[in-house]
């Protein structure tokens, strides 16, 4: 397969490693050329994988052109960038190409689904498609086992990310509901800044599993009211996304918390980071979408409130606690 990833952050890179050992034609694009002729004249991603060499059959480029006779593109972008690069994409592609991404979250200007933007900038020639699940892009380019889900209404499409990533250290499954994939792997981010709050302020491990559990309760409440399918939020996209960023400090959103908890600032924690946090805006569309839906999602609403409202980290936990009794089951 002729493959372009989009996206020359930690996860395209990876991405691009990844598909590079399975196909001879695998394009890393990205939009700075002075950063495109640094990742190629080192063959590697000094800033976010330093310790990992390109294979040999991976190219970089900041050359639109490289979009041209793509079987695959896959974007692999942060939320923010996405709609902006659909639109950059889309008179560039050739006819027999599929796009499909690798971006979580939602707009954060407008609240929309990424499938419902691709829909907009890419129209019904372009199916949605995704590829989403429990995954650092380190342990990825690692060869570190994998397994993710590949969402698609069209079952070429998800044949065809499965023909680009399926193979070496990575296991694809199909999936239809791309509304849930993209549900899980958007609101694990604010979960992950919860629990990294309550580890940092000490909460000890009762708390961080309890916010686990009922951190998947809300993302399946949510999901009920929008049409997920249940078994697609307990999948690799929703359960195993979850743990994933809820408990290991590779998450950036996870980090994030872990510093809100010990007494930092939002700026600076983010600012110590210096990558993309979905969560942080992710929270304040959760936090909409979940009153749009009339549905309760409490520690989302908390963690906005911390973010967003300065609400003490104790304050949003006793917030919690003293909510009225209610069944597990609802």
């Amino acid at each position: 397969m002729r493959i372009a990833v989009l996206g020359g952050g930690s996860w395209g890179t990876a991405l691009a490693i990844h598909a590079a050992r399975l196909h001879p034609d695998v394009v890393l694009w990205m939009r700075n050329p002075e950063v495109a002729e640094q990742y190629a004249r080192e063959r590697r991603n000094a800033r976010y994988l330093p310790d990992l060499q390109f294979p040999d059959g991976l190219r970089v480029s900041a050359d639109p052109a490289v979009i041209d006779e793509r079987d695959l593109v896959l974007v692999a972008v942060p939320s923010g960038a996405f709609r902006e690069t659909l639109r950059w994409v889309a008179p560039r592609l050739g006819d027999q190409a599929v796009v499909a991404w690798a971006t979580k979250g939602l707009e954060t200007t407008t609240g929309a689904w990424l499938h419902e933007i691709a829909a907009e900038e890419l129209g019904p020639a372009q199916p949605p498609a995704l590829v989403s699940g429990p995954s650092f892009a380190a342990e990825v380019a690692r060869e570190q086992p994998t397994a993710l889900t590949a969402a698609s209404t069209d079952p070429a499409r998800t044949e065809c990310l499965q023909r680009a990533l399926h193979g070496r250290s990575m296991r694809i499954y199909r999936n239809t509901d791309v509304l849930g994939v993209e549900l899980g792997g958007a609101l694990k981010n604010v979960l992950a800044v919860a629990t990294g709050i309550a580890d940092g302020a000490g909460f000890g491990a009762n708390a961080r599993a309890a916010l686990i559990t009922r951190g998947l309760a809300e993302i399946q409440r949510l999901g009920a009211a929008v049409g997920a399918r249940p078994t697609t939020l307990t999948g690799l996209s929703g359960l195993g996304d979850l743990v994933l960023t809820c408990t290991d400090d590779h998450s950036r959103n996870r980090r994030l918390g872990l510093q809100l908890g010990q007494g930092v600032d939002l700026d600076t924690a983010r600012a110590r980071i210096g990558q993309s946090v979905e969560g942080v805006e992710t929270a304040r569309v959760a936090v909409a979408r979940a009153a749009q839906a009339g549905v309760e999602m409490p520690i989302c609403a908390e963690v906005h409130a911390v973010l967003y409202q300065g609400r003490p980290v104790h304050e949003a936990v006793r917030r919690l606690l003293e909510r009225d009794p209610t069944a597990e089951d609802l």
